[in-house]
């Protein structure tokens, strides 16, 4: 007995193997790129480190100016604070003193060698008002919080400063 013979399809007869005939080609060609991509890499990896690295340093002296303007806004709200003194220019120094107690309290964590000067300034919008001016300067270029690039060192600042001013009235100091 015989069996029926099968209809021929309209295929062109191949292997079994001209499947992977591309695949491996691609595989060669991603042979021959291993190098060039690293190469590709070592030349961009410096580019991409310092962007990352200049980002960095920005946002670590934007973080160290927001702290100066906090802790001088805080030294001079601390200025309004009773100080027991016998005459006005004694409690005026008094109120200074604590003024840059507080603000340099406040920025030590993260600056430690932040300087402090409380001055007395004028108020030109009620003169007959007593002001003080609380300070905070902090050398960027002698302490920097991380090590400066040769060629960022260029845009950053020396020194940052932040001033709050607090307007003390002269009834009220004693």
């Amino acid at each position: 007995m015989t069996t029926p013979r099968q209809p021929a399809s309209n295929k062109p007869h191949t292997s079994p193997h001209a499947k992977s005939r591309p695949f491996r080609r691609a595989q060669r060609i991603q042979r021959t790129q291993r190098g060039a991509t690293a190469i590709e890499f070592a030349l961009v990896f410096p580019l991409f480190f310092c962007v990352f690295y200049a980002i960095v340093t920005f946002s670590l002296i934007f973080v160290a100016q927001q702290s100066l303007t906090l802790a001088s806004e805080e030294g001079a709200r601390a200025a309004l604070n009773y100080q027991k003194a016998s005459d006005v220019t004694a409690a005026i120094n008094l109120r200074a003193a604590a003024a840059c107690t507080t603000a340099t309290s406040m920025v030590a964590q993260l600056i430690s060698t932040a300087a402090c000067q409380t001055v007395p300034a004028a108020c030109s919008y009620q003169p007959a008002m007593t002001c003080l001016a609380v300070t905070l300067t902090y050398d960027y270029a002698a302490h920097p919080l991380i090590p400066n690039l040769p060629l960022l060192g260029l845009v950053l600042p020396d020194n940052l400063t932040s001033t709050a001013t607090v307007q003390l009235n002269p009834v009220n100091i004693l």
